[in-house]
């Protein structure tokens, strides 16, 4: 029995990423830095779990955009935590949308009797931001929301998704995860978790090793979401968590680690 549904948050339950290329943009000309990432380049950029990750190798792997500046990790740090605030006011004043499916699949989860979760590495901050934002009063309360704080390594490691199953005491094979990523997949497969990826914006990849099936959205009953890779092969319709679970079970055990 399937007792937990495990989100992640950037890219998964909204497209942020454009917002935080944004405020990282924003934050560089703040510090006086004649920085600015694209699209294009910042899509390259979150091959790099972490934000002041990112950073360290911004500088380095692109020396000629970086207009030959190293920053130190105390720079790093402050600038890092400047993007950060301002993040922090943009979801809400921006009026970013959940993305389809995500607040229907968390309450056919919550009705089945499993309980619904956050698993990220993001800040504290930037999450509080986005549910303040954007999760509604009727959609059902969070069982755990694991980020930053609980100091885990970034993803693909699979250690927040340890946390999050030692919190809520369950095994590996009790939970499904959501990602974007390929990144977040390894994670969760790492784990042991069956995971679900969501292709976003910016987090498509030619692959999501560990992944049971790809959706280019969850979907809803007038949306529905084209099935890219799953148990019953290509198609379309609305993920529903009925769905969700037997995809799971038929899907291979993904390898702990």
């Amino acid at each position: 029995m399937v007792k937990a549904l495990l989100f992640d948050v950037d890219g998964t339950l909204a497209e942020t990423e454009a917002l935080h290329r944004r405020a990282f943009n924003e934050a560089f000309a703040a510090a006086g830095l004649p920085w600015r990432w694209t699209p294009q380049r910042y899509a390259e950029l979150l091959r790099v779990a972490g934000g002041r990750e990112r950073i360290a190798h911004f500088q380095s792997a692109y020396p000629h955009e970086a207009a030959g500046i190293v920053l130190d990790p105390d720079a790093i740090a402050t600038i890092h935590r400047d993007k950060n605030v301002r993040y922090a006011q943009m979801p809400r004043a921006g009026r970013l949308p959940l993305r389809p499916g995500v607040v229907r699949l968390a309450q056919e989860a919550a009705a089945s009797g499993a309980r619904v979760a956050i698993v990220t590495t993001t800040s504290p901050e930037n999450v509080a931001a986005l549910l303040a934002a954007l999760w509604p009063d009727d959609a059902p309360p969070f069982a755990a929301i694991i980020t930053a704080r609980e100091r885990a390594q970034k993803k693909p490691d699979p250690q927040a998704y340890h946390v999050a199953l030692a919190r809520l005491d369950i095994a590996p094979s009790e939970a499904i995860a959501i990602e974007d990523t390929a990144h977040g997949a390894q994670a969760a497969a790492a784990a042991g978790i069956p995971v679900l990826v969501t292709e976003s914006e910016y987090g498509k990849a030619p692959e999501y090793p560990g992944a049971f099936a790809v959706v280019d959205h969850l979907g809803e009953p007038d949306l529905p979401a084209r099935w890219l890779r799953t148990p019953q092969g290509r198609g379309e319709g609305v993920v529903t968590w009925a769905l969700l679970t037997r995809w799971a079970a038929s899907a291979v055990p993904p390898t702990t680690a």
